[in-house]
């Protein structure tokens, strides 16, 4: 058996002003390093063989965080794929004044559903369609060797995996929210499957 672990990124200077981040690189606030450190010490029964990011500065340093407060000291591997959902023209763009410009109902579609389309952006399908091939060709076979790999990125990326590996439908996957800090683990047995799920530094999102 094998340990997955996805952590979402610590609140960033973004989240902290309500501002869509997408491919744009905030820092973490010092709350967001606050959130990066009770989420390592959640993970103090797991030892780590592989670490991933992507290259955005809030994925990195919340890991960098983590691997410091467990004690654990390995490479971080980053990868493009791995980075959030790219939101185009809202990029950098205040979410609660868009929300009062789309109305509720769109916004919804915006921020959450499946296949919304975003002028100059990507839907989450399409984050989808980038993530889960990276998972499935780097960080499963690992997995399958009982390999315990943690990785950090945003909300939308890791939405579209954990889409992938629950097989949440299209409809559904618009329910999923991970707050700032929140983890996900999974316990994957040799053939890739999953056996067992853990949500640990739950909290209501916020942002």
């Amino acid at each position: 058996m094998a340990n997955l672990v996805l952590v979402r990124h610590g609140t960033s200077e973004y989240n902290a002003k309500g501002l869509w981040a997408g491919w744009h690189n905030p820092d973490l606030t010092e709350d967001g390093k606050k959130d990066a450190i009770v989420a390592g010490e959640t993970l103090k029964n797991i030892h780590f063989d592989y670490a991933y990011s992507s290259p955005f500065i809030r994925h990195k340093k919340t890991l960098d965080i983590i691997l410091q407060t467990l004690n654990q000291n390995l490479p971080i591997i980053e990868a493009n794929e791995l980075k959030e959902r790219n939101y185009g023209d809202f990029n950098g763009k205040n979410k609660w004044e868009i929300k009062k410009q789309l109305g509720d109902a769109e916004f919804l579609k915006l921020r959450r559903s499946w296949d919304y389309p975003v002028p100059n952006g990507e839907t989450l399908k399409q984050v989808y369609e980038r993530v889960v091939p990276y998972y499935e060709q780097n960080i499963l076979p690992e997995l399958k060797t009982e390999k315990n790999v943690i990785v950090s990125s945003s909300g939308n990326a890791l939405r579209s995996l954990v889409k992938y590996l629950e097989n949440i439908s299209d409809e559904d996957i618009a329910t999923v929210e991970i707050a700032p800090g929140e983890v996900y683990i999974y316990t994957i047995d040799e053939n890739g499957k999953i056996t067992n799920k853990e949500i640990r530094n739950h909290r209501p999102l916020t942002v």
